[in-house]
């Protein structure tokens, strides 16, 4: 028995076994676990064992064909009752707590245990103290076949995206944290799961978070504040470690990661975004990226409802998803044309509708084509209908008018009269989309919201008390100002230290031409992951915990450190600072009408060139749009530009969150929230 991490090299910085980031994850658990656990006298097929937060790390990374082709026959709940199987191998995935141990040792000790031979695997560092435990039972021991720590406690969601799975983090840690303790207990749990992503990808990460805005010193610091400093030492002590316990880890940083939180931008989780993505899960009625839809039924029956997942096995979610609604439209249309055009059973039931006569001949060219027509008529059916569902909602609620008012107010071409008009004038008006509007306003112009200013505008939209409740809830996470509220119970909105006046956003508009209207909104994270790309990160607002090394005058620290592993791009300059248009995520259309848009599909070839990576984790929740930049960003920069956050949230699951968090203001010092 060996305890022992994993040995396979993935590396970043442009290193021959780079690799994309959720391909590395899969690899992970079916290889380097699945495949090593066998013995040479062991039976081929084996029982995976995982508690309730590994079976959703493995759902999120692997199929259940791709586990049953690594000799798995059977997958088990470790706290269900278990049929003993003695003549099979177990493979255990599960956390290193002290609950699952004493279960594992429960299934294996004795004369009569479970299963053959239990191979271990933790999916983060397991305590010394549980090791001991386990080699304290001299029954287990010679039944051990492998003890091993997998460090892999993530979640992706995407190519390159993953969550921690902590819903509840903004009201855990901006709401009210009387209790340090738990506090401190949610804050190392989310570095924990941060930092197994390193441990997977092999990567030591140059740390850089949002430091805590100044505030008056006779006034204790407000935790929330604290949140990005506190993560990141928490993050920055457990990836060193791997420096010393994990084989072949590098020993100097080969990537950079940007830890901020949800109050660096609360326009992003709120205005609609205008893409075929965003648009599924802010206008459609999904449970995460599931759609249910009706199909006709095979038995000539009524309806029948299936269950699809937009995700990227599907080569037409793929396509589309990042590109504007209008476009997503008129590609589908065009994708259905195509296809009928070279599609022989297509013809053939197109001809037959017509009144023409179909021969012999034409049939069997129909039957034989018919697998493949059956398939991507389904695809295409689906997409065409949901665009539809999409563009029905749009123009029954008006959003264009309401979406062009929002992209207006952050870009400083609307103001007040404009907001007021829009209210007394657009009365039918769901109260979610008249709070949202009203939180963008916030945003813009926060001294509007002083007093009863505020009070007034929400009466006048006619919303609720909870509703009222929101906007100022903003106000936990904009952080503490040094200005006093101007009356008993008023506040002031300030979310960032520049003192916004006229717009939330710098207009980028000529710097190429519009193609699509309402394009114009892009969140912040695009203009921090260029800050951080170039070195320009603002001193004064972001530091970081392992400084890189000065490099000489007339070059940054992170333009040389780039330069020296990524290539200049050979393309013609092109702006790296435009949205107006959706041309990075147009397709490549092959022959059939299909394509396939991943951005790392497209540059996949050259991916041993590209740059160190780069990581952006969120507190509190990310949106769409921010998953789009991060894609978005990879080809501009020609680095893999990863979004990590505690959950990905939907406008109407982020206005839920913000009415929950408390109006607590507790508060502690610096040192009273040691990691």
């Amino acid at each position: 028995m060996s305890l022992s991490d994993s040995e396979t090299s993935y590396g970043g910085g442009g290193g021959s076994d780079y690799k994309p980031f959720r391909h590395i994850s899969r690899d992970r658990l079916l290889y380097e676990m699945l495949r090593s656990a066998k013995s040479a006298d062991s039976k081929a097929w084996k029982v995976l064992i995982m508690d309730k937060v590994t079976v959703k790390v493995m759902s999120h990374s692997c199929k259940m064909a791709d586990i049953t082709d690594q000799e798995v026959s059977l997958v088990e709940d470790l706290f269900r009752r278990r049929q003993p199987l003695p003549s099979l191998d177990a493979v255990y995935f599960i956390q290193p707590s002290k609950e699952n141990v004493v279960m594992f040792l429960s299934d294996m000790s004795g004369r009569e245990p479970l299963y053959k031979k239990a191979y271990i695997f933790f999916s983060s560092p397991i305590p010394k103290e549980l090791v001991n435990h386990i080699k304290c039972d001299t029954s287990v021991l010679p039944r051990i076949g492998a003890l091993r720590e997998m460090n892999l406690e993530y979640f992706p969601i995407d190519s390159q995206g993953f969550i921690t799975d902590q819903d509840t983090a903004l009201q855990e840690l901006y709401g009210n944290v009387d209790n340090i303790r738990r506090f401190n207990t949610y804050l190392n749990n989310m570095a924990i799961r941060i930092a197994t992503v390193f441990a997977s990808l092999k990567e030591l990460p140059h740390i850089y978070y949002r430091s805590a805005k100044e505030s008056d010193e006779s006034a204790p610091t407000v935790s929330r504040e604290l949140v990005p400093t506190k993560l990141a030492d928490a993050v920055w002590d457990m990836v060193s470690k791997y420096k010393s316990t994990i084989p072949k880890f590098p020993q100097s940083e080969t990537c950079d990661l940007l830890i901020v939180d949800r109050s660096v931008d609360q326009i992003a989780p709120v205005i609609h975004e205008w893409t075929y993505d965003a648009m599924c899960h802010d206008l459609l009625d999904m449970e995460g990226n599931k759609y249910i839809h009706e199909v006709a039924s095979k038995t000539g029956g009524p309806p029948e409802e299936k269950e699809v997942v937009l995700e990227e096995h599907d080569s037409v979610w793929l396509e589309l998803r990042h590109s504007h609604i209008a476009d997503a439209s008129e590609r589908l249309h065009e994708k259905f044309t195509t296809f009928v055009s070279k599609n022989k059973a297509a013809q053939m039931q197109q001809s037959g509708r017509d009144g023409g006569e179909i021969s012999t001949r034409d049939l069997q060219k129909m039957v034989q084509a018919l697998p493949q027509y059956t398939e991507q008529v389904e695809k295409i059916s689906l997409h065409v209908e949901i665009a539809g569902k999409i563009n029905t909602i749009i123009r029954d609620a008006a959003l264009r008018e309401l979406g062009q008012l929002e992209q207006d107010l952050v870009f400083g071409d609307a103001a007040a009269k404009d907001v007021i008009n829009f209210l007394r004038t657009k009365q039918n008006t769901t109260p979610e989309y008249k709070l949202r509007l009203l939180m963008i306003y916030a945003s813009v112009y926060p001294e509007k919201f002083e007093g009863d200013k505020g009070l007034k505008l929400m009466q006048l939209a006619k919303l609720s008390p909870d509703d009222m409740k929101v906007i100022s809830n903003m106000q936990l996470l904009a952080g503490s100002s040094t200005k006093k509220a101007s009356a008993a119970g008023a506040f002031s909105l300030k979310f960032s230290n520049q003192k916004t006046t006229q717009a939330a956003r710098k207009d980028r508009t000529d710097e190429e031409e519009e193609t699509w209207s309402l394009f114009r909104f892009y969140p912040v994270v695009e203009e921090l992951i260029e800050s951080l790309n170039k070195g320009e990160l603002p001193k004064g607002e972001y530091a970081c915990k392992n400084e890189p090394i000065p490099v000489p005058k007339g070059n940054s620290a992170r333009n040389s450190k780039s330069t020296q592993i990524a290539p200049a791009p050979t393309a013609p300059p092109h702006s790296m600072r435009s949205r107006r248009t959706a041309n990075w995520a147009k397709s490549r259309t092959s022959d059939d009408g299909y394509s396939s848009d991943s951005t790392l599909k497209n540059v996949a070839a050259d991916f041993k060139k590209m740059g160190k990576r780069i990581f952006v984790f969120i507190i509190g929740g990310a949106t769409r749009s921010e998953l789009r930049v991060c894609h978005k960003m990879t080809t501009k920069l020609r680095r893999e530009v990863i979004l990590g956050t505690t959950s990905m949230d939907d406008p109407s699951q982020y206005l839920t969150k913000l009415k929950l968090l408390c109006d607590s203001r507790a508060t502690v010092t610096p040192d009273g929230l040691g990691i």
